[in-house]
């Protein structure tokens, strides 16, 4: 597995095959790659709130902002969970087929881009955030397409693409959800 290979991942369907030959145990997967980044957007968000909070919105930086990143972290183990478990469904709604371990895989993956945006929030810009979470959101849903492409052997565009859309539409809500999470405290 190349880097060349994994940043084809959003934007290439033959990029999967590579990535399902040495496909990862769930738990490898957990330890290596879910946790070390989803610590990344507590860890801005802390950061930012607490150097520079005023700066995004007048009263951000008042927050008690490690309840709310400690809150934020158990809420994206959570939402990998109920995600893996969402794209097994989902994907195998109808004729396609999908292991729980390439569902995982999936859902392991497809944050990646939004866990990456988070180190935006060294800028105290909410323009230059939002903006670099919209692109990232975008390569998330190019990772959930041609993941369910790759993994599932899905050749009908219109079924990734319904799939996808699904499988977006509760991510968008559960990501909204966190950001409500971090505006309610």
């Amino acid at each position: 597995m190349t880097l060349t290979t994994l940043l084809a991942l959003p934007f290439s369907t033959p990029s999967w095959a590579a990535l399902r030959k040495h496909r990862p145990s769930i738990t490898a997967l957990i330890l290596w790659l879910v946790l070390p980044l989803s610590l990344v957007p507590p860890l801005m968000l802390y950061y930012a709130g607490t150097h520079y909070g005023d700066a995004f919105l007048t009263g951000f930086g008042d927050k008690q902002w490690r309840f709310i990143t400690t809150i934020f972290f158990l809420a994206e183990l959570l939402t990998f969970a109920v995600m893996g478990w969402l794209i097994h469904e989902i994907a195998n709604a109808g004729t396609r087929r999908i292991a729980f371990r390439d569902a995982y895989l999936l859902a392991a993956l497809a944050p990646v881009p939004l866990w990456l945006s988070s180190l935006g929030l060294v800028v105290p810009s909410l323009t230059v955030n939002v903006a670099i979470a919209l692109g990232a959101l975008g390569v998330s849903c190019g990772i959930v397409y041609h993941g369910l492409q790759g993994l599932c052997r899905i050749h009908e565009d219109v079924e990734a693409m319904s799939a996808t859309y699904t499988i977006m539409a509760v991510s968008v809500l559960a990501w909204g959800l966190l950001i409500a999470l971090i505006w309610a405290f």
